[in-house]
């Protein structure tokens, strides 16, 4: 068994590391202080202007294929590269990307919303989740009624991302309510914002916020169809699927870059004549932080393994998302600890990613739904125990 990378994983996860470091690391100190002001952390277009410097890098499209101008990486690498982009918090992301399930789009879709997404054109958001129907996302309740050509929304969207920014929606809707929703009862439609849906800002504890989308009477033409009438569930559901991975990964680089300031700050910082790192209180904080990162970062790629030996992903990105953010949360709380009352203030990141990871353990399946999904997995036989 080899657990060591390949020399093109270690290159490209290097370069990675590089552009995080020259291009987006120095912007740190001005992204606290506007967040201090209450004010945007980067601008969009101070966000595409780093995609486009990340493009000369040659990083454009980590998941998107190669005929669409991508680099199409194995699920192993995109790994390394979200755990790269954590170590940084300037809310950065790689360009080129668009939803995985857009790929599911005909021909004019594709030109109309795919290749402008690739491209940054576009801005998309995916909407499944609604006020009554958050992890039982069975219980969607917005409805699609056909009506000649057209397709009439009504209902609410809540806490989707990008909803703010985003000049088109992806939006699962009841088109056939007596099938119910895993029976081929919901459709994903192609939902342009001037086609009059709303959004509404949602504050939260974190930077930045989500939105409510308010559909009233939006008229959607048949041809906005995603995919085929009936597939709206399953496609959802390959959405949040990919985030099962990349959410811990990320959760990874911001547990590194907190631990190692713990780290630095408990060699340096001294009460009653001695660095608090020789108190077995604290070095304990950090042995417990450094277990429960490898053991993470071993399920994390185990799981983007199983992506790119097709196999069914689920019960270990299910296993990988709930302990990598739970091991996230845990290790941030104390780092925090570590630093005392400094760790507490807005004058370092900590505070900040204590707020950030909190969300870890709800979004994309929270740790109620994955222990659920686990346990399902064994009790029902669909997964052997020391099955790899």
């Amino acid at each position: 068994m080899d657990f060591a990378l390949t020399d093109e994983q270690k290159a490209v996860r290097d370069t990675a590391r590089a552009f995080i470091a020259k291009e987006v690391m120095p912007l740190e100190q001005e992204v606290l202080r506007r967040e201090r002001a209450h004010q945007p952390s980067l601008e969009p277009g101070e966000l595409r202007e780093l995609q486009l410097k990340a493009k000369k890098f040659g990083f454009w499209g980590l998941s998107t294929p190669q005929e669409y101008g991508g680099m199409d990486l194995p699920a192993v690498t995109q790994s390394l590269i979200w755990t790269e982009i954590g170590r940084c918090f300037v809310p950065f992301r790689f360009g080129g990307e668009a939803d995985n399930i857009l790929y599911f789009a005909d021909e004019d879709q594709k030109r109309e919303y795919l290749l402008p997404t690739i491209a940054g054109d576009r801005v998309s958001c995916f909407a499944i989740t609604e006020p009554g129907a958050g992890s039982d996302a069975a219980n969607i309740k917005l409805s699609a009624r056909q009506v000649g050509d057209e397709w009439v929304l009504n209902g609410e969207k809540t806490f989707i991302t990008n909803g703010n920014d985003a000049d088109f929606a992806i939006v699962v809707a009841v088109t056939d309510k007596d099938k119910g929703v895993r029976g081929g009862g919901t459709t994903a439609f192609l939902v342009d914002r001037e086609m009059g849906w709303k959004s509404e800002f949602i504050q939260t504890m974190g930077e930045g916020g989500p939105a409510s989308l308010v559909f009233e009477d939006v008229r959607v033409p048949a041809r906005n169809i995603l995919g085929e009438i009936g597939q709206g569930f399953t496609l959802g559901m390959k959405w949040i699927g990919k985030g099962r991975y990349v959410i811990p990964s990320n959760g990874i680089g911001i547990a590194e870059r907190v631990l190692q300031m713990a780290v630095d700050h408990a060699n340096t910082r001294e009460t009653f004549g001695r660095p608090i790192g020789e108190n077995q209180a604290i070095q304990w904080m950090i042995a417990d932080s450094e277990v429960e990162l490898e053991a993470a970062r071993m399920l994390v790629l185990r799981a983007a393994w199983a992506v790119d030996q097709g196999l069914e992903p689920r019960h270990s990105s299910s296993m990988a998302k709930l302990y990598g953010a739970g091991m996230v949360n845990r290790v941030v709380d104390r780092a925090l600890q570590i630093h005392g009352g400094m760790g507490y203030t807005r004058e370092l990141p900590l505070e900040r990613a204590y707020r950030q990871v909190r969300l870890y353990r709800i979004f994309e399946g929270t740790d109620e739904m994955l222990r659920l999904i686990i346990s399902r997995d064994l009790l029902r036989g669909y997964t052997k125990l020391g099955q790899v």
